[in-house]
């Protein structure tokens, strides 16, 4: 058996999540267009690292959904129709709406409590512009919420879902204050929760997916209205 380096490679894998990061980050602000094909190298020079890790980087990107590799030209940004954001939305929707009665009648208060600094962290970071921090307490939220019901294969399915369905062009829709609404929801979810209000829960859900769907929509118009593609944020 060969000697690893167990050093070599933590350090690899931390470059390589760096640079998918810093890929996501330009994906949502709608540096990276949709349609649009990237080589590994020229987006490794933008980024001042090697061109192995932006492979792996985008590789990480294909399995979610994000990109697809074209063959000897690099990746494409993949595009969303119509069709796909009303299909997130309806399964979703499907999933997570009558997920949520059942987490009104089961959880305790102070299960549903422990959520309380995720809610208010989302408004905040909605608040100031922070989009990655948005992003990062939401799909948070989302998750530790459905994990409640007690079923991991729900949450790992709307996990997929949410990676699938990123909000492209996002960025400029945040400078516009566009995402405090959104966010504002995720507090009125979880006092109706807190109340044991199971039907309004359902409600309000089913209103923040519709509201995510236009967010969806309007972000993806952003990105493609956003000019010529731009480099990418260093890391």
């Amino acid at each position: 058996m060969p000697h690893l380096k167990p050093q070599v490679i933590s350090v690899q894998t931390h470059l390589r999540d760096q640079v998918a990061n810093a890929l996501r980050a330009n994906l949502i602000a709608g540096e990276l267009r949709p349609g649009v094909i990237y080589s590994a190298p020229t987006l490794a020079a933008e980024l001042e690292v090697s061109a192995t890790p932006v492979r792996e980087a985008m590789l990480d990107l294909a399995r979610e959904g994000l990109v697809k590799a074209v063959r000897n030209k690099g990746f494409r940004v993949s595009e969303m129709t119509d069709r796909d954001l009303d299909e997130f939305t309806e399964i979703r929707t499907l999933i997570e709406v009558p997920t949520v009665a059942h987490v009104a009648a089961t959880a305790s208060t102070e299960q549903l409590e422990t959520l309380r600094p995720l809610a208010q962290r989302i408004v905040e970071a909605a608040r100031e512009h922070d989009v990655l921090r948005y992003l990062e307490a939401d799909h948070r939220f989302h998750l530790e919420l459905l994990g409640l019901a007690g079923n991991q294969h729900l949450v790992e399915v709307v996990s997929d879902l949410r990676k699938r369905s990123r909000l492209f062009g996002l960025g400029s829709l945040n400078e516009t204050g566009r995402l405090v609404a959104s966010a504002e929801e995720h507090v009125e979810l979880l006092d109706l929760l807190v109340a044991g209000r199971a039907e309004e829960a359902e409600q309000c859900m089913t209103r923040h997916l519709a509201h995510v769907r236009t967010l969806w929509a309007d972000g993806r118009g952003a990105a493609r209205g956003s000019g010529g593609p731009a480099g990418p944020a260093r890391l």
